[in-house]
C-alpha cells in the first residue's frame, strides 16, 4: 500500500468511527426519549445540516427532554426560554447594563448566546420577540444598540408549538416559518412505548432524575464540525438532484402532474426549500452509514422540510388540506428517478 492509499484508508476509517459515534449518540437519545424515534433522528439531522427545528406536538411528549438530552450528549451549553405574551426582545438577546463604578455600559448576553436553545411555545410571544429570535437564527448574530455580537459557531434552536390551545397566541408568519430547516409534527407513543415510559418514570422516581442516563463521553464540537464536512462530501447523483428540483418545482406549479392539486396550492417552496431538502437528505444518508444519497432519503425528509413551505389555497384550507397533505400528494405524483 503506497502513501496515498494509506491516507485514503485512514480518512475512511476516521469517517466510519465518526459515524459510529453519532449512531451511538442516537441510540442513547432513543433510550432516554422513548416513543419519539423520528424526533431524535430529526434533531441529529438538524445538527448535521446546521439548521433549526420547529416541533409541534401536544404537551408531555418529551420535546423539552429531547433537546436537553441532545445538549447533554454534545459538548454544548443548553438554555431554555419560555415564550410568553409579556416577553421582550432583550429577555432573549440580552441588554446593556449601566455600571456606575466603571462609568460605562456593559453588555449582558441573553439565553440566545447558548449553543443549544429551546424556544418553548414560540407562538405565545409577540412578533418583536419572534423576529429577534429568527433574525439570530438567520444571521447568527445579535445587534444591541450600535454593537453586533456573534453567536456561537454551533447554534441550534428547537422551537416548539402547542397545537391544542390557540387563544392568546401569535402565529408565526409564513415568511418566518421558512427560516426553519424542518417543521416536525409528533404524536402520541404506541402502547409498547407507553409501557416503557412508565417503567422509566418509576425508575427515575426511585433513583433520581438521571437514573436512566448511560454514562458516556460527550461528543466534542470538533466531531460535529467534521461530521458536517463529511455530510457535504457524500456522493449526490445528478438524478437525485433532478428529483429534488422536480419536487420543488411541482410545489410551485403541479399542473403537469395534477391540475386539481395545482389549484389547491397557493404558494410553493422557495430555493431555500431545495437547499434544505438536499442538506437533510445528505444528513439522513450519512446517519445510515452510506456514502451516497438515494431518492428514498429525499422522500423520507420531504414532509418535514416542505410542509411549512407549501401553502394551501383558501379553498383547499376550507376542504381540510394543509401543507403536509399537499406534500404527501406531491410525493405520490412526482415520479422517482
Amino acid at each position: 500500500m503506497d502513501r496515498t492509499d494509506s491516507a485514503a484508508s485512514s480518512a475512511s476509517h476516521t469517517g466510519d468511527t465518526l459515524q459510529k459515534r453519532f449512531t451511538a449518540l442516537q441510540a442513547r437519545l432513543a433510550g432516554r426519549i422513548v416513543g419519539q424515534a423520528a424526533l431524535v433522528e430529526r434533531l441529529l439531522i438538524a445538527l448535521l445540516a446546521d439548521g433549526h427545528l420547529l416541533v409541534e406536538g401536544a404537551p408531555g411528549l418529551a420535546k423539552t427532554s429531547a433537546i436537553r438530552a441532545l445538549a447533554d450528549g454534545v459538548e454544548a451549553d443548553f438554555a431554555r426560554i419560555q415564550f410568553t405574551p409579556d416577553l421582550l426582545p432583550a429577555d432573549l438577546t440580552g441588554t446593556e447594563v449601566w455600571r456606575p463604578q466603571d462609568g460605562r455600559f456593559e453588555f449582558q448576553p441573553g439565553p440566545v448566546f447558548h449553543p443549544v436553545l429551546l424556544a418553548d411555545e414560540i407562538n405565545r410571544a409577540p412578533a418583536k420577540v419572534q423576529s429577534a429570535l429568527l433574525e439570530a437564527m438567520g444571521e447568527r448574530q445579535v445587534t444591541v444598540g450600535r454593537a453586533t455580537y456573534a453567536l456561537p459557531q454551533l447554534f441550534l434552536v428547537m422551537a416548539t408549538q402547542n397545537p391544542i390551545e390557540q387563544e392568546g397566541t401569535f402565529p408565526l408568519p409564513e415568511a418566518q416559518l421558512d427560516r426553519f430547516l424542518m417543521h416536525v409534527q409528533i404524536g402520541y407513543p404506541e402502547a409498547s412505548a407507553e409501557h416503557e415510559i412508565l417503567r422509566l418514570a418509576r425508575d427515575r422516581a426511585r433513583h433520581g432524575e438521571n437514573a436512566d442516563v448511560v454514562s458516556a463521553p460527550k461528543l466534542p464540537l470538533e466531531d460535529v464540525f467534521a461530521a458536517r464536512a463529511q455530510v457535504l462530501d457524500l456522493h449526490f447523483a445528478p438524478a437525485v438532484e433532478r428529483y429534488i428540483v422536480e419536487l420543488v418545482l411541482a410545489s410551485r406549479d403541479a399542473s403537469p402532474y395534477d391540475a386539481a392539486l395545482a389549484a389547491r396550492i397557493a404558494w410553493g417552496a422557495s430555493p431555500r426549500g431545495s437547499i434544505a431538502l438536499e442538506r437533510c437528505a445528505r444528513a439522513r444518508a450519512w446517519l445510515a452509514g452510506r456514502d451516497f444519497v438515494t431518492p428514498d432519503d429525499v422522500r423520507a425528509v420531504a414532509p418535514d422540510v416542505l410542509r411549512h413551505r407549501v401553502l394551501p389555497s383558501f379553498e383547499a384550507t376550507a376542504e381540510g388540506w394543509d401543507g403536509g397533505r399537499l406534500v404527501d400528494a406531491l410525493l405520490q405524483r412526482v415520479p422517482l428517478p
